[in-house]
């Protein structure tokens, strides 16, 4: 018998987010920043844009001139700066995004504009300000543009890069070792001997760990021998911020990962009320952690989904680091979870405005099929007997909700 209490999943979750701290920074080129948390406050080191800028093609002009005829005397293309004022009777050519000339405050769009040897005459009148970007008018200097915590996609480099922050510091992405235990497991590309399985779970994981912005490190798989797995436990610590392992956290003879953690940190928790998934193990080693994750494919996957990607993502400075959280209706009855919370595998559509839930099937930790194309894990309660169809229930979106009927 395991002399860890079995303790509630929401306990756990509380204890790693009372561990588990974001990593230092470090200066990063701001083009490979895409997916990183920024660590710092930014604010603008200048307006933008700098000069008064044309939004048109068109003549920059003096909206008040009421000469019926101007003299085109300028040309003004993007980077280019006119060399001569906006006068009575003159005008400058100008293209969309070039500076405006001095002396101008207007600029009338080229469709509103007849030309002929040199001259322009409009067809419309403008206003003082028309078809002009003021200075500062995206940005202004000193504002602050981005906050600490930001998670930076697309828009955010490149307002960046606009800015000329060409390096930037972000939170530190967590290296993390993964090993597989157990005597059955082969590598995926070897004959598998009757009794043996492939090792998909390491795999697996070092996806999933991609995924959640982390950077993986096989420590490749190790037999049941408790030297040999006690070794390989040190070296991941020792060698990343996080250690992953996959089996042998359970209560037989050659479960040794339980032991291994005890032997270098402090044990934190050995089996949780959760299904799939209940030897989950986490222990603290100093500043870093490790997870022991069940061996059974499905388990492993959700029990990192739940508990290791949140953390992963907490390494990383994000301030959301766990996933979206809704309520769905179900589409047909579920049993409920027994004396465990259930995460169970379900995909997610909208039905009518509604967002519904389907099983993915026979939920066997051993199934893999059950998380593909998966999008979410909804969480049914302990207790027995079902829960009908219709009935809501908290899920936590793993992907994208799909937009039609199923």
């Amino acid at each position: 018998m395991s002399r860890y209490e079995i303790i509630p999943v929401e306990t756990a979750l509380e204890i790693v987010r009372d561990v588990v701290r974001p990593l230092n920074s470090e200066r990063v080129p701001t083009a490979d920043a895409d997916g990183r948390v920024l660590a710092e406050d930014l604010t603008s080191p200048e307006d933008v844009p700098p000069f008064r800028a044309s939004t048109v093609d068109g003549f920059a002009v003096l909206a008040n001139d009421q000469t019926s005829e101007r003299t085109v005397d300028q040309n003004i293309t993007a980077g280019v700066t006119g060399t001569g004022t906006v006068r009575p009777g003159t005008a400058a050519r100008i293209m969309t995004g070039a500076p405006l000339p001095d002396g101008a405050d207007a600029v009338v769009m080229i469709e509103d504009t007849q030309t002929d040897n040199g001259r322009v005459a409009l067809q419309k009148a403008v206003s003082p300000g028309e078809n002009i970007r003021p200075i500062g008018i995206d940005v202004a200097r000193n504002d602050l543009v981005l906050r600490g915590g930001t998670v930076l996609g697309a828009a955010e480099i490149g307002l960046l890069m606009t800015l000329g922050f060409a390096e930037i510091a972000c939170y530190r992405r967590p290296v993390v070792a993964v090993l597989s235990t157990g005597d059955e497991l082969v590598e995926p590309w070897e004959t598998v001997p009757l009794g043996s399985i492939r090792d998909s779970n390491r795999y697996a994981i070092m996806a999933a760990i991609r995924e959640a912005g982390g950077i993986p490190r096989s420590l490749g798989r190790a037999k049941d021998d408790r030297e040999l797995q006690t070794r390989l436990v040190r070296d991941g610590v020792e060698s990343a911020d996080v250690l992953l392992t996959s089996g042998g956290v359970s209560v037989g003879d050659r479960d040794f990962i339980k032991p291994a953690l005890e032997e270098i940190g402090r044990v934190h928790f050995g089996r949780i009320a959760f299904r799939p998934g209940m030897p989950l193990t986490f222990a603290e080693i100093g500043p870093k952690v490790a997870f022991g994750l069940p061996g059974n494919p499905v388990s492993s996957l959700v029990t990192f989904e739940v508990f290791v990607r949140p953390a992963l993502r907490m390494m990383q400075g994000d301030p959301n680091p766990t996933r979206p959280r809704v309520e769905i209706e179900l589409e047909h009855d579920v049993a409920l979870g027994g004396n465990r919370l259930e995460y169970h595998r379900a995909i997610v559509h909208w039905s009518a405005g509604r967002l519904v839930a389907r099983s993915t099937g026979a939920q066997l930790s051993s199934r893999l099929l059950s998380m593909v194309a998966h999008n979410a894990l909804i969480i049914i309660p302990t207790g027995t007997g079902k829960i009908p169809a219709g009935e809501r229930l908290p899920a936590i979106l793993t992907g994208p909700i799909l937009n039609q009927e199923l």
